[in-house]
């Protein structure tokens, strides 16, 4: 029989974590906290009225993507086929949440547990050196668990945003780096970027990258860019009370905007929307879309992510900015399936409501 997990479970699932793993291992303090107040399914199968296995699979706010966290079957039980009518039952939670993929990592030395995520239809779409506490690489394994039709996919490069406010930079890094395979993504470039695009202040802390700074960076680097923003003011100054960053951010923009003339880069003071977008994509651009972080890490801030695809139901995306301590991994932020109408929400920004994105194509000719 398989069910949901319930806290009158911990202990049994403890002892299958102990039985199962040496290394990274869930705590009895985490199970509780991921059964009471955790965004996730936890399913048990039960096997001669013990527990014999467990799932926990992950869900994320904004997204409809899953991540097989943890899924073990106690030694005693193994070789019944309990594993496969629990992997079965997991992927019937996501679906039953609204996710359309499952994700996961296993450890490479993992050979049974490798072949059964391949017999159930798992790819293998990346590999994390040094992910387990013993050094031990992990294999990275997805699963499409809901058709979808005219799928386009884009094959840009994840690169993770080393610092809180260089989503811009990292996501103007992916969409270089997919046009041009030459370009090699690092911190010293993001870097770079960073000081020629930033605003120089923002609502808190360091400078964020504003749409005219990041579309500048590109030009001068030689691709052909374009800036869609439904705003002809100023830019992210809503929630800065200081009248002198205001002016001093004005300014920045101004000259971020001649110097854009300067170089032939069309501005269009109009939001762009999601078939244009598409048609775009389609033509061998990659955007760069500004949204609210609200709708996925409920924290109010702007926040750069880059598009890597689109079917009839979702819009892909890569999120430069790993979430350690929601247990995230790269797994997680890598082509997430956002429904196209909750995307459309995401992508405005404050309370104006902006709504930008520069669109990166391969270099002029």
């Amino acid at each position: 029989m398989i069910r949901p997990a319930a806290t009158a479970d911990i202990d049994a699932l403890v002892r299958i974590e102990n039985r199962c793993f040496s290394t990274d291992r869930l705590s009895r303090r985490s199970f509780r906290h991921l059964l009471t107040r955790g965004r996730c399914a936890m399913l048990v199968v039960e096997e001669a009225a013990r527990v014999a296995g467990y799932a926990l699979v992950l869900f994320h706010r904004g997204t409809s993507l899953a991540r097989l966290y943890s899924f073990a079957v106690d030694p005693d039980f193994q070789g019944r086929g309990l594993g496969r009518a629990l992997l079965k039952a997991t992927e019937e939670a996501a679906v039953a949440a609204e996710c359309i993929t499952l994700r996961l990592e296993v450890r490479r030395d993992n050979s049974d547990t490798i072949a059964l995520y391949a017999k159930a239809g798992y790819r293998q779409f990346g590999v994390y050196p040094d992910y387990y506490e013993d050094h031990m690489e992990a294999l990275r394994f997805e699963k499409r668990l809901v058709k979808v039709s005219n799928a386009e996919q884009a094959n840009v490069p994840f690169y993770r945003q080393s610092l809180d406010f260089t989503c811009g930079p990292a996501s103007l890094l992916m969409a270089m780096c997919s046009l041009d395979k030459q370009m090699i993504a690092d911190r010293n470039l993001e870097l770079r970027l960073w000081r020629e695009s930033t605003t120089i202040f923002m609502t808190s802390g360091h400078g964020g990258c504003g749409p005219f700074g990041l579309a500048l960076a590109a030009a001068k680097r030689g691709f052909a860019v374009q800036v869609y923003v439904n705003d002809t003011g100023t830019l992210f100054v809503d929630s800065v009370r200081n009248e002198e960053k205001k002016e001093v951010m004005r300014l920045v923009q101004e000259e971020f905007v001649e110097e854009l003339a300067a170089h032939g880069v069309p501005v269009h003071y109009e939001p762009i929307e999601l078939d244009a977008m598409r048609e775009a994509f389609s033509a061998g651009a990659i955007p760069l879309v500004l949204i609210s972080s609200w709708r996925i890490y409920r924290e109010k801030f702007p926040h750069w992510v880059v598009v890597t695809g689109f079917d009839d139901k979702f819009i892909y995306v890569h999120d430069p900015f790993v979430d350690d301590e929601k247990e995230k991994s790269e797994s997680d932020c890598v082509s997430m399936p956002i429904r196209q109408d909750e995307f459309a929400r995401m992508a405005r920004y404050g309370k104006s409501g902006l709504r930008t994105a520069v669109i990166v194509s391969k270099e002029k000719s």
